[in-house]
């Protein structure tokens, strides 16, 4: 874990102009999620986003593409492909990127990124349990992301409950 970098902001920016170069026109949205994507959260160095195309597009061409460009494959549930770029044998290389490449749809991480965005006192609770978590877990990524499931489940729905409530 380390303290929240400001320079997340800008490789999103960048990472996510080059994904629309390879997408494109296939690209419905490009997002940034994760503890990197809210503002003075700790997290580990990993620029998460989310690259929803439409159906019609050219996975296999994409594909050809970043893995030429040194992107590793992995193809985790929710996602058609997951992309990953900056890691080395031996660990990572300063900042990682994964690239989750998905359908169009209602993803809940961008209502979690945007409730711990409007709620400070919810993101610090949950940098609290990331930093408990991460020295229990250390060695087990499995196990820190399943040890903060049930609190990313709750506030999740209590995003959506509010954003649907608010919604004319």
């Amino acid at each position: 874990m380390k303290e929240y970098d400001p320079a997340y902001e800008k490789l999103f920016a960048q990472e996510k102009a080059f994904l629309e170069s390879v997408f494109s026109p296939f690209v419905f949205r490009i997002s940034h999620i994760g503890s990197t994507a809210v503002k003075g959260l700790v997290s580990k160095p990993t620029v998460d986003i989310p690259a929803e195309i439409y159906e019609s597009a050219d996975t296999a061409a994409a594909e050809k593409e970043l893995t030429a460009l040194g992107y590793g494959i992995n193809r985790p549930g929710n996602d058609i492909v997951m992309f990953v770029k900056g890691y080395l044998t031996d660990g990572c290389a300063g900042y990682t990127f994964h690239i989750h490449m998905r359908l169009p749809g209602d993803w809940g991480e961008l209502y979690f990124r945007d409730y711990l965005s409007e709620n400070p006192a919810v993101a610090a609770e949950y940098a609290a349990l990331k930093t408990r978590l991460a020295e229990k877990y250390r060695f087990d990524r499995d196990a820190y992301t399943e040890a903060k499931s049930a609190f990313i489940r709750k506030h999740t729905a209590e995003a959506r409950k509010n954003t649907l409530s608010a919604t004319p």
